[in-house]
C-alpha cells in the first residue's frame, strides 16, 4: 500500500460556502486555487446544508442547487478538480440541524442544565453523545463516499457546544445520552452545570473521551469505505486540525500558532498537522479581512514547525478580495516551490518546554509559561512545546533539557517520565510550584525541602533576588516564592534579600540578605535537577526585565549536563527566532523575523542585517542556501561548528544545508 497522501507536503484552500453559493463557478475557483499555490480544495459538502442531492432524511438539500445544470455542486467540483490533479476534501458540519428535524428528534440535540435547547439563527445545536452524531453522520459519509471520489473530510465544530457563536455560555449538556454516559463514566458524581460545579473536570474528561471515541470510529468508517481518504480532526484522526484565528476582545499571543503546532507534533512527529488560517478578523466580521502581517504569521509559524498550510475564506474567491491573501499566496507558493524541503520536516530542538495540564490558577500559570517561551525564543534556544499530560509518551532521551514552568503537582506517570529523563542523563528544570505535592518535592526529594510558601501578592512585596551579574540591580519577586532548604549534595544561588518596609521612602531600608535560594540544583543519578522556587517567566512576561530573562536562561543552561550548547550561537538580534529542523533535504533552519510583534497586532517587520549562525554539524554541507533570498551562502568550519553567513532577512528566510 502506498504512503497516504497526507504524509507528503500539501497546501489547502477552503471555500466555506453559504447557502447562496451553490451556483459556484468551479473552474474559476480552481483557477484561483492553482494561482494561490494550493493543491487541495476544502469544499462544503454536507451536514447543515447538503450541496448535493442527498436522499437521506437527516440532510437538508440546498435549494439553490437548482442554479446548476447538474443540480449537484459536488459532482461538478470533483470532476473539475480531478481534471486538474487537485485533491478535493469535504467539509462537513453536523453541529446543527433545522427546527423540523429537531422537533422530530429532540434526543439528538443539546439540552441546557435548565432543559432548554440551544437555538442559533433558527438551528438547534446537536450533541456528540446523541444519535445524530453517533449514527446518522456515518450514514451521510457513506452516501457521500458512494457517490464521490473525495480525498478526505474535515468536521467543523464537533464539540459539546457549551458556547454558541455569540460566545454565550449555555452550560454542560444535559441530554439523556449525556446523562446516562456520565453516570456510567463517573458513578456517584453529580452531573455538573458549569465550570464552577464540583464534577466539571470529570465532565471534561468524559466529553474528551466521547469526542476521541467518535473520531476514532469515524476514522475507521472512512478508511473502510475509502482506504485512501483521510480524516482531519483531533489527535485520533489522520491529520490533527488547528484553526489559526483572531477574535475581537481576545488578548493576542503572538506565538499561538507555533505553540499549537509544536505541541501537536512533539507528541507524535509522524502525525501531520493542518493549520487552517482564517482570512477574516472574527466570525461576526467575516467580510473584514485580517491584517496582512497578522495573517502571514499564521502561515509562517505553521510551515516553520512542519505543519501543512491552509487558507480559509468565505464564499468563492471573488467574495474575499483581502490584501492578506496576497501575503498568503506568497507563502503558500513558497511552500509549493520547496516541497522537497518540507517533506518529512521535523524539529531537531533538544529542549522541551512543558505546557501545564493544571486546571487551577490558569492566569498565573499561563503568564509563567509564556514568559519562559519568550525567554527561550529571544535567547535563541530552540525548543519544542510538550503537553504535560503526554510526558510519558516522549522518549526519555529525546531532550537534553525539560523545563516545566509552574506546572503544579505531577501525576504518577509524569513523575515516572521525568525520572526517565534524569536516568537518561537529561536535566529537568522546575519553576514555581512544578513538581511539589503537599510540601514535598516529587522528584528526588532530598534535593530540597520546602520550609514555607509565600503565595499572596502582599507576602512577596519588597522581596528581591540578586539575579544576574550585577548584584546591586535586584530582581523583584512577583507571583510567589517558596523558602527552600537545599539538600546536603545540592548547590544553590541567588539568595534572597528579605522583605522590608516599602511605603514612605523615609522608611524604605533594612533588606537583609537571607539564606533562601532562588535556585537549587543537584545531580540525580546521571541527570540533574534544577529547582527555581519562584516564577522568572512571569516576571519577564509582566514586568519585562530582560536581565531576568537572560539570567534564568543562562543559569539553567549552565547547569544542564548536555554536551555542547543548547542555544544557537549567532550575531542575529533577539528579534530573530531560530527554528531548526531536518527533512529529506537535510538540515532546514527557519529564521523568523519577530520585529513586527507589537501590542495586540503584528506590523511590518524591520529588515534584519546579515549575520552568522553557528550550528553543530558532524558533516560539512555541500551547499548552503537561503531559499527566500535565493542565494548560496558562505560558510566555514570552526571546530565542531559550521558558521553560516546569513543574508538580510525580511519577514523570514529558510536555510537549507544540503549534504550535512
Amino acid at each position: 500500500m502506498r504512503e497516504p497522501w497526507w504524509h507528503t507536503p500539501f497546501r489547502t484552500f477552503q471555500t466555506n460556502l453559504r447557502e447562496i453559493d451553490a451556483g459556484l463557478d468551479v473552474e474559476a475557483t480552481l483557477d484561483a486555487i492553482e494561482d494561490y499555490g494550493a493543491d487541495t480544495w476544502l469544499l462544503s459538502v454536507g451536514g447543515i446544508i447538503a450541496n448535493y442531492p442527498s436522499e437521506l432524511d437527516c440532510q437538508s438539500v440546498n435549494p439553490a442547487l437548482v442554479e446548476r445544470d447538474s443540480g449537484d455542486l459536488i459532482e461538478d467540483a470533483v470532476a473539475a478538480a480531478r481534471a486538474r490533479g487537485i485533491r478535493l476534501l469535504g467539509r462537513m458540519d453536523f453541529s446543527k440541524i433545522d427546527a423540523r428535524r429537531a422537533e422530530a428528534n429532540p434526543q439528538w440535540c443539546f439540552v441546557s442544565p435548565d432543559g432548554e435547547p440551544q437555538i442559533y439563527n433558527g438551528y438547534r445545536s446537536v450533541c456528540p453523545s446523541g444519535e445524530y452524531y453517533q449514527s446518522k453522520s456515518f450514514d451521510v459519509i457513506s452516501e457521500v463516499l458512494a457517490r464521490y471520489d473525495l480525498a478526505g473530510f474535515f468536521f467543523n465544530w464537533m464539540s459539546f457546544n457549551e458556547r454558541d457563536y455569540s460566545r454565550r455560555y449555555w452550560g454542560v449538556c444535559h441530554c439523556e445520552p449525556c446523562l446516562a454516559g456520565f453516570r456510567a463514566f463517573a458513578p456517584g458524581t453529580e452531573h455538573p452545570r458549569d465550570p464552577d460545579s464540583p464534577g466539571y473536570r470529570t465532565w471534561q474528561r468524559f466529553a474528551a473521551g466521547v469526542l476521541d471515541d467518535l473520531t476514532a470510529k469515524m476514522r475507521a468508517h472512512v478508511r473502510a469505505l475509502a482506504p485512501e481518504a483521510g480524516l482531519i480532526l483531533g489527535d485520533r484522526a489522520d491529520i490533527t486540525f488547528h484553526e489559526a484565528n483572531n477574535a475581537v476582545g481576545r488578548p493576542l499571543w503572538h506565538h499561538a500558532t507555533a505553540e499549537a503546532v509544536s505541541v501537536a507534533r512533539s507528541g507524535d512527529p509522524a502525525q501531520p498537522v493542518f493549520v487552517n488560517a482564517v482570512s477574516f478578523v472574527d466570525m461576526p466580521y467575516r467580510w473584514a479581512g485580517e491584517d496582512p502581517h497578522h495573517f502571514g504569521q499564521y502561515l509562517l509559524q505553521a510551515i516553520a514547525h512542519g505543519a501543512q498550510p491552509s487558507t480559509y475564506i468565505m464564499g468563492g474567491p471573488a467574495d474575499s478580495p483581502f490584501e492578506a491573501l496576497d501575503v498568503g499566496r506568497q507563502i503558500t507558493r513558497f511552500h509549493r516551490d520547496h516541497a522537497d524541503v518540507y517533506a518529512g520536516l521535523t524539529s531537531t530542538a533538544r529542549v522541551a518546554l512543558v505546557r501545564t495540564s493544571a486546571t487551577e490558577e490558569i492566569e498565573r500559570r499561563t503568564s509563567e509559561f509564556q514568559g519562559c517561551y519568550l525567554s527561550l525564543v529571544e535567547r535563541h534556544v530552540p525548543f519544542d512545546v510538550l503537553r504535560q499530560d503526554r510526558l510519558d509518551q516522549v522518549a526519555a532521551d529525546r531532550y537534553d533539557l525539560v523545563v516545566i514552568p509552574d506546572g503544579g503537582a505531577l501525576r504518577p506517570e509524569e513523575v515516572s517520565a521525568l525520572e526517565g529523563v534524569l536516568a537518561a542523563g537529561g536535566t529537568v528544570a522546575l519553576t514555581g510550584d512544578s513538581g511539589w505535592s503537599e510540601g514535598a518535592l516529587q522528584l528526588a526529594g532530598d534535593v530540597a525541602t520546602q520550609k514555607a510558601v509565600f503565595a499572596t501578592e502582599e507576602s512577596v512585596r519588597s522581596l528581591h533576588l540578586p539575579v544576574g551579574e550585577n548584584e546591586g540591580d535586584l530582581t523583584p519577586v512577583v507571583g510567589g516564592f517558596a523558602m527552600l532548604e537545599p539538600g546536603p549534595q545540592a548547590h544553590s544561588g541567588w539568595h534572597a534579600w528579605g522583605r522590608a518596609l516599602y511605603g514612605p521612602p523615609e522608611k524604605c531600608y533594612g533588606h537583609d540578605r537571607t539564606g533562601h535560594p532562588g535556585w537549587v540544583s543537584a545531580d540525580v543519578g546521571p541527570g540533574r535537577l534544577v529547582v527555581l522556587p519562584w516564577r522568572p517567566g512571569l516576571v519577564y512576561r509582566e514586568v519585562g526585565l530582560s536581565r531576568v530573562r537572560d539570567a534564568w536562561v543562562a543559569t539553567v543552561l549552565e547547569l544542564t549536563r548536555a554536551e555542547g550548547g543548547l542555544a544557537v550561537g549567532t550575531e542575529l538580534p533577539e528579534q530573530v527566532q531560530i527554528v531548526p529542523g531536518r527533512s529529506s533535504a537535510g538540515p532546514v533552519i527557519h529564521l523568523l523575523n519577530r520585529s513586527g510583534d507589537a501590542s495586540q497586532r503584528f506590523v511590518q517587520p524591520l529588515p534584519i542585517a546579515p549575520g552568522t549562525v553557528r550550528l553543530r554539524l558532524e558533516r560539512d554541507p555541500t551547499r548552503a542556501r537561503a531559499l527566500v533570498a535565493g542565494v548560496d551562502l558562505n560558510w566555514t568550519r570552526e571546530g565542531e561548528e559550521v558558521v553560516i553567513h546569513t543574508p538580510q532577512i525580511g519577514a523570514f528566510d529558510v536555510l537549507n544545508l544540503t549534504g550535512a
